[in-house]
């Protein structure tokens, strides 16, 4: 059996659960590697177990009928990957892993059934649900045509240096392989228009992208930015 350990019981949605209910999740589920850029499920597959993030990062998004990508979410430590299955429907978007990852997996019954003994591990799940809804309110505040890419692009930098960059002399280092590609698929936009906003992103001193990492200089700055009309 998976030890219950420190490091595990720090993980978000571990938050206050008992750890005699931790050892029965570990108990009755299975933690499994994925390498970067290996699928876990796909959109409308039936899919029966639901998913915590050990280690890593995961990639959800959704494909338009052209084929494009629109990554919706990218999910690190201690988030629930797939929470809304626990409604008796197939999956509604896909997952990725954007870099090796650690997933814990389990039985969605298994996990209900768990929920019923633990307040607190329900509560947890709501709040992780609350949390997506919460970020797709935003994304739909940042989606329309009179905003401009270089300021939706703002946004979504600014979101990723707060949930997973570095302090470092510099400023905050978003250490993630983000290509220009993939800050396309974020927004849901053309390469060439994001390498353009990239670039004046880095003209206006906010930001510096190199090797696929990006530098923010100043979180208040880049956030003062994407909020000016």
């Amino acid at each position: 059996m998976i030890k219950v350990t420190k490091d595990m019981k720090a993980l978000e949605i571990f938050n206050n659960v008992c750890d005699e209910t931790i050892e029965i999740i570990l108990e009755q589920g299975e933690i499994r590697k994925y390498s970067k850029d290996t699928i876990v499920f796909y959109d409308k597959e039936e899919v029966t177990d639901i998913y915590i993030v050990i280690s890593g990062t995961v990639s959800l998004y959704k494909l338009n009928e052209n084929g494009q990508k629109k990554v919706i979410f990218i999910l690190g430590e201690g988030k629930v990957v797939n929470e809304v299955i626990i409604k008796e429907l197939p999956a509604s978007i896909n997952c990725r892993a954007f870099e090796n990852a650690e997933l814990l997996k389990i039985n969605k019954n298994k996990l209900l059934e768990i929920m019923k003994y633990d307040f607190e591990l329900c509560k947890n799940i709501i709040i992780s649900l609350s949390m997506k809804t919460r970020r797709m309110y935003r994304q739909l505040k940042n989606t329309p045509p009179s905003i401009k890419i270089e300021k939706k692009l703002a946004a979504k930098i600014y979101k990723l240096g707060r949930d997973y960059g570095v302090k470092t002399q510099e400023g905050i280092l978003i250490k993630m392989n983000l290509t220009v590609t993939y800050l396309a698929d974020l927004l849901g936009s053309q390469r060439e228009t994001v390498s353009r906003a990239l670039k004046l992103l880095q003209d206006k001193k906010l930001i510096f992208y190199k090797d696929k990492n990006i530098l923010i200089y100043d979180l208040n700055k880049i956030s003062e930015f994407f909020k000016t009309s």
